[in-house]
């Protein structure tokens, strides 16, 4: 560096002083940087506005001082949420010297939940609700009903615009808070319309994590205004009753166990039903942990040791045999387990790991002990519950000996590809795309027109196998899955390890019909059981081809995707020459060039992301769509069958 290069640069080094640090005020930092807050501006963070509120009503419900909690969609697509708690205190607080109404909207981390000992135990996963709502809300107002009073105070973006203000009587016994806000389109920007789907699933997880409090909610959108009220006496039992609704319990009705250790409150739920799959979802402070983390470890470890040691002391599991194993014991179950914990840790990539010891040697010691004592005085469902994972145990072994016998006939050793699998050349998994291709004619013209450095192509023949309804050794006897698993080198089920994967893009590409759509169903039936974190992940996706292709004269060509672009591109085309339609009934119908073009480059596709924020959700659809029982399904679509317009039988 010559010395004119170390003056410039010494010069440039003085430029930036204590003049360019930027100090921001109030809640600017919120509408600034709002992702740091509520993750995004998307859909999912517009709907966190909520939580954040509705958290507030449950705390009270914890605290014991509320019972019910009411949510409104409005006309005008903002939202109401109202609760009978104390009501927000309305004096002055010391430290700001501000109402304490005022300084719960308006400073971050202000509130009951930061050792004040407002709440021992506290809802949500920032406890900076209220005055982030408020940051990012066009106008929000709230309504205080305490002590024979009506307070009220509003506020625009985050600033004060009505000081708090008496605005009528109330009842001396009425207590609770009223807060409505509108989200602010500046900030949310994508989209500010609220999707009674995901609110409403939301609000029965709730109430069902939440035993005697309900939560109502309604859409006041429609003409006819849509309400539910979800209220359940026996909290998380009717949870698991809910998630086994597909399914055929092996005894009457699930085992609930509840108790506290050193201020951890543990409930935990559990069903065992025919099914080879198991469901265990895990909550902290209602949260949805489905990371795991230390409630669930203990949990685990106290059902594998309960179930063994009974089957032992009883000669249901011999001497000569091994322990079950946790997939064992696990097989067919059904199980959510729910703490409260008044200083929650949580790690992982996305914050939804709990990491507290306390909480894994509280869950083994409740759950271990209670769950003991329902073994013995239950025995005839005990006998159920151990002879169910001996029956695994033994599949699972001979699953084994067919996964080796397979293996050396096959030639599918852990380090060696499917034959059929046409790989890329690129090592790096960052840049690597498997296209899981429906049929051989599209999958020739998918390795015809692919770009060989980074994408890959695993042609699949047909539907395969229904992995919901299917024993582990019937999946690993099947060639398209096991050509699958191999493919991806992450292994599956427990065993899936994701640092392992291949390819960080896996691509269902299959025809736009309703074949396709099954086999699209089929092999995410099979993704979410036993290679979940894909999904987790963000790594799965759904190619979408186009259904016609549009040529006029030598020039014009253009693919559409409906037939309402169809008639609207015809509507726009001059009236000759006649233009030539095509319509895709399959991708084997196009040729490399036009697949490519169409549905693999990466400079012109559309993919669909496959994601699963709610896993009860998404667990109770597999098992509805993909199950054993017909009539949970036969009423899904009578339902939904007036909704499909165009059916392509």
């Amino acid at each position: 560096m010559t010395d004119e290069e170390k003056a410039a640069k010494r010069e440039r080094a003085g430029e930036y002083d204590a003049s360019q640090i930027q100090v921001l005020k109030g809640l600017e930092a919120v509408r600034k940087r709002p992702g740091m807050y509520i993750g995004a501006t998307n859909e999912q963070g517009l709907h966190h506005l909520v939580w954040e509120i509705i958290d507030n009503g449950i705390d009270e419900a914890l605290a014991g001082f509320a019972d019910e909690i009411n949510v409104v969609v409005e006309k005008d697509n903002s939202i109401t949420v109202t609760d009978n708690g104390r009501g927000i205190p309305i004096g002055t607080q010391r430290d700001t010297g501000k109402s304490a109404l005022e300084t719960v909207f308006t400073i971050l981390h202000a509130g009951g939940k930061f050792g004040g000992g407002g709440y021992k135990v506290s809802g949500g996963l920032h406890g900076v609700g209220a005055s982030v709502v408020n940051a990012l809300s066009k106008e929000l107002d709230v309504v205080v009903t305490k002590g024979g009073k009506r307070y009220y105070m509003d506020f625009e973006r985050g600033h004060v615009k009505t000081p708090m203000k008496v605005i009528g009587d109330a009842p001396q016994d009425a207590h609770g808070t009223k807060v409505h806000f509108v989200p602010d389109p500046d900030i949310f920007t994508e989209t500010t319309t609220f999707n009674m789907k995901t609110l409403t699933t939301r609000v029965r997880e709730l109430a069902f994590l939440n035993k005697g409090l309900r939560i109502t909610i309604r859409d006041d959108r429609s003409e006819e205004p849509v309400e539910h009220d979800f209220f359940y006496e026996g909290g998380i039992r009717h949870y698991v009753e809910f998630l086994d609704r597909g399914r055929t319990p092996i005894f009457k009705d699930p085992i609930y166990i509840e108790g506290q250790e050193n201020g951890i409150t543990v409930e935990v739920s559990i069903q065992y039903t025919n099914d080879y799959h198991s469901t265990l979802l895990t909550f902290t402070n209602n949260i949805n942990t489905y990371e795991g983390g230390t409630h669930e470890e203990g949990f685990k470890r106290a059902l594998t040791r309960i179930i063994n040691n009974y089957g032992r002391n009883n000669n249901l599991i011999k001497d000569s045999e091994p322990n079950l194993s946790g997939d064992d014991v696990r097989e067919g179950m059904t199980a959510v387990v729910s703490i409260k914990h008044p200083d929650p840790q949580f790690e992982g990539q996305t914050k939804t790991k709990l990491g507290n010891s306390d909480a894994r040697t509280a869950t083994d010691h409740i759950f271990g002990q209670e769950f003991s004592k329902f073994m013995m005085e239950h025995p005839q469902i005990a006998e159920q519950i151990v002879e169910k994972g001996s029956v695994a145990s033994k599949a699972r072994a001979a699953a084994k000996r067919a996964r080796e016998v397979t293996r050396k006939r096959s030639g599918l050793e852990i380090n060696s590809l499917p034959g059929k699998l046409a790989n890329n050349t690129s090592k790096d998994p960052n840049v690597s795309e498997l296209f899981i291709v429906e049929g051989d004619s599209a999958g020739g013209s998918a390795k015809q027109g692919r770009s060989r450095l980074t994408q890959a192509i695993l042609p699949i023949r047909g539907k395969i196998l229904n992995v919901e309804k299917a024993t582990m050794e019937k999946i690993l006897a099947n060639e398209e899955i096991r050509s699958l698993f191999t493919a991806m080198g992450t292994g599956f089920g427990n065993d899936f390890d994701i640092s392992k994967v291949n390819y960080h893009k896996l691509i269902i590409m299959t025809d736009a019909d309703v074949d396709g759509a099954h086999i699209q169903i089929l092999l995410l039936t099979l993704i979410y059981n036993y290679m979940r974190p894909m999904i987790d992940a963000g790594y799965v996706y759904i190619a979408q081809p186009p259904l016609y292709r549009v040529r006029q004269g030598n020039k014009f060509q253009r693919y559409v995707d409906s037939d309402e672009e169809l008639q609207e591109l015809l509507g726009q085309l001059p009236a000759s020459p006649k233009p030539q339609i095509q319509r895709y009934k399959g991708l084997g119908e196009m040729d490399a060039s036009q697949l490519w073009d169409t549905t693999m480059n990466p400079d012109h596709r559309r993919l669909l992301r496959v994601t699963s924020d709610d896993a009860s959700a998404a667990q109770e659809a597999f098992t509805m769509l993909m199950g054993e029982k017909v009539a949970p399904r036969r009423k899904f679509i009578e339902d939904n069958a007036t909704f499909v317009e165009n059916l392509d039988v």
